[in-house]
């Protein structure tokens, strides 16, 4: 079992005629990963690493019976690309693309939650499921197959976290980055909820960041509902308040979002919080 992909999923990828879609395309064929079909309007007929393009999802998943999706489209072409492959009920719908205006975002999540379609970013690195499916830019040959579920905020951290691990020779199930946007299509407490009902996965890392409650919403979460071992890392405990770090998510506004209140936060429910992500196999290991 895997949590949102594994080898029963077919990926559909549109822009995969563009250089980071064909690029991408390819890794997640060398992973293992069933591409079945890509899409860029004006392009159907083409063939991209032998994978046949078409010009709508809707034609592209009748033909080839796509049932999950990968978007790598400019922001400007984000939105309308979002809403056809969740109209043709794809699922995940993942968000690679950055600088997605924050209306179309709103648009894209609220109507993927109308059609009951589970929506990864936008700005996100994607999910793998280690040995089975790489959907996004995650680079896969870091995974091991293994008992820790990974759920992010930070593209990055989430490589070094299951590099990490790997080398401490703990496998991960699943790695889910849910996009440093201040909208996006999943929270940390649906990703904790997925992790908890998956019997492959024994304990779950939560790598947050300053900025919004969404890592307090997730330590409410774990207290009340989650009977899995937790252990987090919070990036930005040095971040000066009101400054943009890096991710559009990521802003301190007064009080709210700290490292320090969600440490405090996530401790209180019981996790173990790393003061260094180089800490954290250490303390999963401790918990397993």
């Amino acid at each position: 079992m895997a949590v949102l992909v594994g080898r029963q999923t077919r990926l559909l990828v549109q822009g995969i005629t563009g250089y980071q879609g064909a690029f991408h395309a390819k890794q997640s064929l060398d992973a293992g990963t069933a591409v079945v079909a890509g899409v860029t309007p004006g392009k159907g007929g083409t063939r991209v690493h032998d994978v046949p393009v078409f010009d709508t999802v809707e034609e592209a998943a009748r033909e080839t019976g796509a049932n999950a999706c990968v978007i790598f489209v400019p922001a400007r072409f984000a939105r309308e690309a979002a809403l056809e492959a969740i109209a043709a009920h794809l699922d995940p719908v993942v968000m690679i693309t950055e600088g997605m205006p924050v209306h179309d975002a709103i648009e894209a999540v609220a109507y993927a939650r109308r059609q009951g379609v589970r929506l990864l970013g936008p700005n996100g690195p994607g999910v793998t499921t280690a040995g089975q499916c790489r959907v996004g830019i995650m680079p896969w040959h870091l995974f091991t197959p293994g008992p820790v579920g990974v759920v992010s905020r930070s593209g990055t951290l989430t490589y070094e976290v299951v590099a990490g691990l790997t080398r401490a020779g703990l496998g991960q199930s699943t790695a889910v980055g849910l996009g440093g946007d201040p909208v996006v299509g999943t929270s940390f407490v649906e990703a904790l909820e997925w992790f908890g009902a998956d019997p492959d996965t024994k304990a779950v890392v939560l790598i947050g960041e300053i900025g919004g409650s969404a890592e307090e919403d997730a330590a409410r979460y774990i207290a009340r509902s989650l009977k899995k071992p937790v252990v987090s890392y919070i990036a930005g405990r040095t971040a000066p308040p009101g400054k943009r770090m890096g991710h559009a998510g990521a802003v301190i506004s007064g009080t709210e979002g700290t490292a320090e209140h969600k440490v405090a936060a996530l401790e209180a429910a019981g996790v173990a919080v790393a003061p260094l992500v180089s800490q954290v196999p250490a303390l999963v290991r401790t918990r397993l």
